[in-house]
């Protein structure tokens, strides 16, 4: 990374213009663009594409170096992934401190508030488990909450009012 960029990263923090949770590597190939609700989307090569909310704190990784992100880390708030599986080779996962989301190819939104991590499926199906626990598989419409127990994972069906909270924080 050049220096040019680095400073003009610095002054664009400085200034409000690139909120706290903006992570370098999240720029690296992919493009930022921000609406009016403060949300940011991420159009990653590869068809990976990320929407987060206000003040969502998360980081996106290409483990495999392959020019396309292929994790996120998230720690605060939530984020919609939406992975166009006959772009992306492999897999992608969300990483959160009480689950892991992965995919092929799909449309998902993972929240952190509370000490819970919430799995909602809007396409395609997504695996969740604990970092050490067996996975459970949502289709759409269908979402988990994970806490940091032992106890199985429920897989239910969302109610439509809280499908439609969720997705509204993502301007859906």
């Amino acid at each position: 990374m050049n220096i040019t960029f680095l400073k003009l990263f610095a002054a664009g923090l400085a200034a409000g213009l690139i909120p706290q949770g903006a992570v370098l590597a999240q720029s690296a190939g992919c493009a930022i663009s921000r609406d009016g609700g403060a949300r940011q989307t991420l159009s990653c090569p590869g068809g990976v594409k990320v929407t987060a909310e206000a003040g969502a704190s998360f980081q996106l990784s290409d483990r495999n170096r392959d020019g396309s992100p292929d994790s996120a880390s998230l720690r605060r708030k939530a984020i919609l992934v939406d992975v166009d599986g006959s772009q992306h080779a492999g897999g992608f996962q969300v990483v959160t401190p009480q689950a892991i989301a992965a995919v092929r190819g799909t449309q998902w939104a993972v929240d952190v508030a509370g000490g819970k991590t919430s799995v909602l499926v809007v396409r395609g199906s997504v695996a969740v488990r604990r970092p050490a626990g067996e996975p459970v598989v949502l289709s759409p419409g269908e979402g988990v909450d994970v806490s940091s127990g032992t106890e199985p994972l429920v897989v239910r069906r969302w109610p439509a009012p809280r499908v439609a909270a969720l997705l509204a924080r993502f301007g859906q």
